[in-house]
């Protein structure tokens, strides 16, 4: 079956909405329509954020949201920060082309560097991640939130 690899658009708002749901569920994150409607927004206007998607026979079926940064050492630096895929759809070799896709981004936003992020159990996506990127050995940690008074 052949795919498609595109920005997102208008049309794609309501299937966006449902695999953004599936990713976040997946992560144990919980969101509000509100906050859904919000990243839609950003993603839209590219608001410091990007979004593309695979679709199969014109329907989205996958996602990948990323941004460009600076870092200390290179001058740009590009984040994956999301990538999902609906589970009828998997199987087809689309996360790796959606990987594929950024990293063509970054390249021609000359990024130093492609990386992101996964959670230890999601060996599916690691096996993938193993075959298309380096796992350099760093570990997350994350500060927790301070409140505002």
């Amino acid at each position: 079956m052949t795919h498609t690899i595109t920005p997102l658009l208008d049309h794609h708002r309501s299937a966006w909405f449902v695999l953004a749901r599936g990713y976040k569920t997946f992560y144990q994150t919980p969101i509000t329509d509100a906050e859904l409607d919000t990243a839609w927004q950003r993603l839209r206007a590219q608001d410091g954020i990007h979004g593309m998607g695979v679709e199969i026979n014109g329907k989205l079926v996958g996602l990948t949201h990323f941004l460009f940064h600076t870092s200390t050492w290179v001058p740009t630096v590009c984040y994956l920060q999301d990538l999902f895929v609906a589970p009828e759809a998997r199987g087809q070799g689309l996360a790796r082309a959606l990987i594929e896709a950024v990293a063509d981004v970054a390249r021609s936003h000359q990024a130093q560097r492609l990386y992101w992020f996964t959670q230890e159990h999601n060996t599916t996506a690691r096996a993938l991640y193993d075959q298309v990127a380096q796992f350099k050995g760093f570990i997350r940690y994350d500060y927790p939130s301070l409140a505002i008074v």
